[in-house]
């Protein structure tokens, strides 16, 4: 199971395999057509909540990863990345942040490999 991440801005590859958006917003000017999706999981995004206070601050950034984690936890969207990852080669979450080490994509492929052996 391969779980990569990459900005839904940068262009698609064939070695991104199945695409997947893990935004909660469709991010800003990224045409449907262009993004190449397979999956749109808004589902397993951060909380509205959470997301405005993350506010993406990067002396915030450890506190989120763990409140993030916290939501991961009970979210049934988890299992479908899962399942992907099972029928998939590579899966690539997509993200719209601009900083590529401080977003939820980065906490989000890290809880997936952490936990790969749960069902």
């Amino acid at each position: 199971m391969s779980f990569l991440i990459k900005r839904i801005y940068d262009e698609p590859d064939a070695g991104d395999g199945f695409r997947v958006l893990v935004d909660r917003l469709w991010p800003r000017g990224v045409a449907k057509e262009q993004a190449e999706l397979d999956l749109w999981l808004q589902e397993v995004a951060p909380s509205p909540e959470l997301r405005t206070w993350f506010g993406h601050r990067a002396e915030r950034f450890e506190e989120f990863s763990a409140r993030y984690t916290a939501e991961l936890d009970g979210n049934p969207a988890v299992d479908v990345l899962r399942r992907a990852g099972r029928e998939h080669p590579s899966v690539t979450l997509l993200y719209g942040a601009k900083n590529p080490e401080i977003n939820h994509a980065v906490v989000l492929a890290g809880y997936l490999a952490s936990t790969a052996g749960s069902t």
